[in-house]
């Protein structure tokens, strides 16, 4: 049969069709062959690259300062944090005294010392070797509120934050100059911080005291978290991480780093190697150091987790600002500073926040000879604390405190209503949940207060402790005073006489003996040793039962009077004694 050439045509172009479309199938199918292999390799290659800028951020070190500090160099003196002792003729131990005598610090000593020394790190191993998720971590404000500070104190301050505080972390350091009258605290001071980054310098237009400035440096802040620190201080390196993550994970906790002691008069710096100590406070509204208790150390799982503080020594410490605004900052009625510290402590804890210790951060403080300078509202400033904050357990502040009793406090009208917005627990639910060691005074009636003699009517018991050792001295005769404080005991329902307007001691008769001394007083629920039980007889006389004597009064070598124990004899004016 013959095929028409339309026909023919017609099947060539079909075949031509069919053809070219089997070709490009194969094609398109070579090249998906071809390039799976460079595909996979590609994407894989983007993978990598992902994974190795990923690799290159983890690697990048984000705990980095604003300042690198030089290199160790051990011939500086006061290098790591070695205490500094020089060799000075007449001349130059008389400007070093001078120096001691304006500032209460050896500022002399000071000057010879690097504004960037090394601090020895001798944290705990786990805080040294402890990762942290830097982009995860809080901003903060660095707050340093300073009044006629020494110029190289103030200046190792400034370097010692910018060279520890990681830059991704630190927002601005805000110096607050309240009003000092200085000259190099002046343009001088504005000289030399205008070549630093990340430093702001604002000044007030009158005193204000520590309270208020803070609070005006906190207002210019712009990091999330308010740190503040004292003008005196030496970071170490680590210092900072702790505390911003501690916050990251509960906003309402208050942080506070380990205080180091840097000496006043060598700049040795002490370092807290293991367990710090933490805050607590007398009957005197005294801020007291003391160790930590079984319970919190029974319910931290780590040895570097954050410690549980009943306050803070109030001159270190690191806030999230949002929550410190909630809380309502200080206290504007405080004046100058003391008793800010346990005001805001008691309303933290009171309030449903938390005040904690954490033990890989530490922060060195130069803890003068004296206060630089008078304080003359702390009393004021603790009158108010304890009326906003203590309810009836006021009473006991007020018993060791007798002028404070007549001192004017202010408003406290709007604290109050603080107090009630935030739905505040009582003072109560803090010395049993929070403070549950705290002796509570009994102050029964006719039981507290001056112990005077009636042999000779002018001298009350006294009890003066050296500083540094608080059992370290006996009980004495002095001129009554009515002031309270060395002069205030109690006699508990436990035969014991108290002495806890300073630190709670019990006073005690040891074998042998004739003289009265002062021992650590036992738990509330232990108990009460024989050598620190007396009995007030009715005649007067106060009687030691283990010992078989009473306390009198008698004339020394000297011509001075004081107190021993002696064979009891009511007949016997010298060991007749009365409360008042």
């Amino acid at each position: 049969m013959k095929i028409s050439m339309k026909q023919k045509w017609t099947w060539i172009g079909r075949s031509c069709i069919l053809i070219s479309l089997l070709w490009i199938t194969y094609v398109i199918v070579e090249l998906s062959v071809s390039t799976l292999p460079s595909s996979a390799g590609q994407s894989n290659g983007e993978g990598w690259k992902i994974k190795a800028y990923s690799n290159d951020e983890e690697s990048e070190d984000l705990s980095r300062p604003v300042y690198e500090k030089s290199a160790v160099n051990m011939y500086s003196p006061g290098e790591m944090g070695k205490a500094v002792h020089l060799t000075l003729n007449a001349e130059e131990k008389k400007q070093e005294e001078d120096s001691i005598e304006r500032y209460a610090i050896n500022v002399y000593t000071s000057d010879k010392i690097s504004l960037h020394r090394h601090i020895k790190d001798d944290r705990m191993y786990e805080c040294k070797t402890k990762k942290y998720n830097y982009r995860q971590l809080p901003t903060t404000s660095v707050i340093i509120a300073f009044y006629n500070e020494a110029w190289s104190t103030l200046l190792r301050t400034i370097h010692s934050v910018l060279e520890t505080s990681p830059a991704v972390l630190l927002k601005e350091l805000i110096l607050v100059d309240d009003y000092s009258d200085r000259i190099y605290l002046k343009s001088q001071l504005e000289q030399y911080i205008s070549n630093l980054q990340r430093v702001r310098l604002i000044r007030t237009n009158k005193r204000e005291g520590l309270v208020r400035a803070r609070l005006i440096g906190a207002t210019f802040s712009t990091g999330e978290v308010l740190t503040f620190l004292d003008c005196h201080c030496e970071c170490v390196p680590g210092w900072l991480e702790p505390l911003l993550e501690r916050i990251r994970e509960n906003e309402t906790a208050i942080l506070c780093p380990v205080i180091d002691t840097i000496d006043w008069n060598t700049f040795a710096f002490y370092m807290q190697t293991g367990e710090p100590m933490i805050g607590g406070f007398d009957w005197r509204l005294t801020f007291q150091w003391h160790s930590v208790p079984e319970h919190e150390r029974n319910r931290r799982k780590s040895r570097i987790d954050p410690i549980r503080s009943p306050t803070m020594a109030g001159g270190l410490f690191a806030v999230s600002k949002k929550y410190f605004e909630y809380l309502g900052t200080y206290d504007t009625g405080m004046e100058v500073w003391g008793g800010e510290n346990l005001e805001l402590s008691f309303r933290v804890w009171q309030c449903k926040g938390s005040l904690e210790i954490h033990p890989c951060s530490h922060v060195g403080h130069v803890f003068p000879k004296r206060a630089p300078y008078a304080r003359p509202n702390f009393l004021q400033n603790t009158v108010r604390a304890a009326e906003v904050w203590m309810d009836e357990y006021k009473i006991h502040f007020y018993y060791r405190n007798p002028p404070a009793r007549k001192e004017k406090y202010g408003d406290i009208s709007e604290r109050k209503l603080l107090r009630d917005r935030l739905q505040c627990n009582s003072f109560h639910w803090y010395l049993k949940t929070i403070y549950a060691e705290l002796h509570v005074p009994e102050d029964r009636p006719n039981w507290h207060g001056a112990i005077r003699s009636e042999g000779v009517r002018s001298e009350c018991l006294d009890y003066n402790a050296p500083d540094h050792n608080p059992t370290g001295a006996h009980l004495s005769l002095f001129g009554c005073h009515g002031q309270g404080g060395n002069q205030y005991f109690e006699y508990t329902s436990k035969k014991e006489i108290r002495f806890n307007s300073v630190t709670e001691r019990c006073a005690e008769v040891t074998k042998g003996q004739s003289t009265i001394g002062m021992k650590f007083c036992p738990s509330d629920d232990s108990p009460v040793p024989d050598s620190i039980i007396w009995e007030f007889k009715p005649d007067g006389t106060i009687f030691h039962p283990k010992s078989n004597k009473c306390i009198s009064t008698y004339h020394t070598a000297e011509g001075r009077m004081d107190v021993e124990m002696r064979l009891c004899n009511s007949l016997d004016n010298n060991q007749i004694w009365h409360f008042e």
